[in-house]
């Protein structure tokens, strides 16, 4: 796919203030560390991972994506009635139905005439969220949209946490499978998409690729559907961790492949390079695997853990506020997602 008025106008981002680190949350299973003989400072050897966010018990999904949208539609300088369509691509919702996309739509007064829906992929949610914008800017559909989400890990840890301390008969393999669901932070994040008749800006998002690898389906899952307001939705998460890495590094060659060929772009074109952010091993295994430079990547993991559909956007609305990215550079979005699936985005800024 390949995309000729696509433009991006702006990103807006909104963290939670609380700020829980992997000390204390390897603290609260001490228990099982002490059964199993394990020692302190594990967690972020393994991850790289020193903290992460958490938002408040009463802040909803639909507040804090609402949050980041005003702030990317604010920097945009795009009025609010040319929006034409809304996205909401987290895992994280209000409810099963009606969409959360209805929730932020209203909350930011946006136009009656615009389509609004929910996109939900695990974490490639975001990116295909991107992805439908962009196509429906550059068939005509649309001239302005907004792709918008926000990730939540406290009740899943709060889960996980509780049932490893349940567990009579906890093993490490045991505590293996629960081991990425630790790794999981909170924020929220927006971007404002435009047809270049209308834009504002000279970023221009020039296309991508799609590859899947669906064998690989049973690597991570979440078995129930949860949603913010059930007092009983705390969900439980299973993840094959290696097999996530190795797997998922294996596609992501065949991606960056096709992306390469796609562009026209080889290594010496990138100047930058943001990926989801799941661990600082997995930036690494990545980054050799596709044989790209580490210079040129941007890593948030360390403070802000895995943010699910939101790690990348915001990600790179951080590295684009902190001056990381320069004018003409050629960026390259990496999203990855358990299922497996992979998103390649090419960004000329």
């Amino acid at each position: 796919m390949l995309y000729k008025n696509v433009r991006i106008e702006s990103f807006g981002y909104e963290l939670p203030k609380t700020i829980v680190t992997s000390q204390s949350l390897e603290e609260r299973v001490a228990p099982i560390y002490q059964k199993l003989n394990l020692s302190y400072g594990r967690f972020e050897m393994m991850t790289g991972i020193r903290e992460r966010r958490f938002w408040d018990d009463e802040t909803t999904p639909s507040q804090a994506s609402t949050r980041a949208a005003e702030k990317a539609i604010a920097k945009s300088g795009i009025d609010k009635e040319d929006i034409e369509c809304l996205l909401h691509t987290s895992v994280c919702r209000d409810f099963l139905e009606p969409a959360t996309a209805t929730l932020v739509h209203d909350s930011l007064g946006l136009p009656a005439t615009a389509i609004i829906f929910d996109i939900s992929n695990a974490c490639l949610g975001f990116a295909n969220g991107m992805v439908t914008l962009a196509n429906m800017i550059e068939l005509g559909q649309t001239k302005a949209g907004i792709v918008v989400g926000a990730e939540g890990g406290k009740r899943l840890i709060d889960r996980t946490i509780d049932e490893l301390l349940q567990d009579p008969d906890i093993t490490r393999d045991k505590l293996k499978v629960s081991f990425a669901s630790l790794t999981l932070g909170s924020g929220a994040v927006a971007v404002v998409l435009t047809h270049s008749s209308l834009s504002k800006s000279s970023h221009k998002l020039l296309g991508g690729v799609v590859r899947t690898a669906s064998q690989h389906n049973n690597l991570c899952r979440i078995e129930a559907d949860t949603y913010f307001h059930d007092p009983r939705s705390y969900p439980n998460m299973s993840t094959d961790y290696t097999g996530i890495l190795q797997n998922g590094a294996a596609l992501a060659v065949e991606t960056w492949k096709a992306f390469q060929r796609e562009l026209g772009w080889n290594h010496e074109d990138v100047h930058k390079v943001f990926t989801h952010q799941v661990s600082s091993i997995h930036k690494q295994v990545l980054f050799h695997a596709l044989g790209l430079d580490e210079s040129k990547g941007f890593s948030t993991v360390e403070y802000l853990g895995n943010i699910a559909s939101c790690s990348l956007p915001i990600s790179l609305a951080i590295g684009i506020e902190e001056g990381h990215v320069d004018a003409g550079d050629k960026v390259v979005m990496m999203a990855g997602g358990s299922g497996l699936c992979g998103v390649m985005l090419g960004l000329e800024w």
